[in-house]
């Protein structure tokens, strides 16, 4: 899913970017603040975020001449708080509203929201576990870098314990447990070979030491 930024503050709008991404959204900021409407035809953007303030013109015009003719979602992110902006808002076509100053996790949910409303798309959960490393709850994908990390069953079913309880310690006993669960017995020998190689991979392919151990005790993910 792509979305379009039309803020002019160029540190809030790439922060927005870079959050978006790591979430596995597309995303890019707008740079022609006297042609927004020209330049969403020519990415065609699955959401805007637009700001009311400003150069050239606002963002309850940029809103208008979008909507002559798409219904693209559009969230306003804006300081403007007063009920009337959020009302102009909404009259000129806008689907919801984030008063400024936001947490990003509060804006994603916003556009998840919208998202889903839209397209009747469920977004998927993604965990974010280091820059550019994410794991997708629903189909136990682990993502590194934008691209998918090749993981057996049972490696999946590693991540998705250690994740479930994420920080906490999962002891070897735990997790052979979950692997029993699905008709497949794991010895302990077993076991440090499973974590030993998903522990290769990601180091190998996303750089960074995911896994944690706590001698003695088990497993975790910080």
């Amino acid at each position: 899913m792509t979305v379009m930024i039309v803020e002019d503050d160029r540190v809030l709008a790439d922060e927005i970017r870079q959050f978006l991404e790591k979430w596995g959204y597309e995303a890019f900021v707008a740079e022609r603040f006297d042609g927004i409407a020209a330049e969403y035809s020519d990415r065609r953007p699955h959401l805007i975020l637009m700001d009311i303030t400003l150069p050239f013109y606002d963002g309850y015009y940029w809103c208008s001449r979008i909507r002559e003719s798409s219904d693209v979602p559009i969230l306003f992110i804006s300081s403007k708080s007063d009920d009337r902006d959020k009302i102009m808002a909404i009259a000129q076509g806008g689907d919801d509203y984030v008063d400024k100053p936001f947490h990003l996790e509060l804006l994603k949910a916003k556009i998840e929201a919208v998202l889903r409303r839209t397209y009747r798309y469920k977004v998927k959960e993604r965990i974010c576990l280091d820059e550019d490393v994410y794991f997708e709850t629903e189909t136990s994908a682990l993502f590194c870098h934008g691209k998918e990390l090749e993981l057996t069953r049972s490696e999946k079913k590693i991540m998705s314990k250690l994740l479930d309880c994420r920080a906490k310690v999962i002891t070897r006993e735990e997790l052979m447990m979950e692997l029993w669960s699905t008709d497949e017995f794991v010895s302990d020998g077993t076991l440090t070979t499973l974590v030993c190689r998903l522990r290769n991979k990601l180091r190998e392919s996303c750089g960074s030491e995911i896994i944690g151990t706590k001698k003695g005790q088990g497993y975790f993910i910080a």
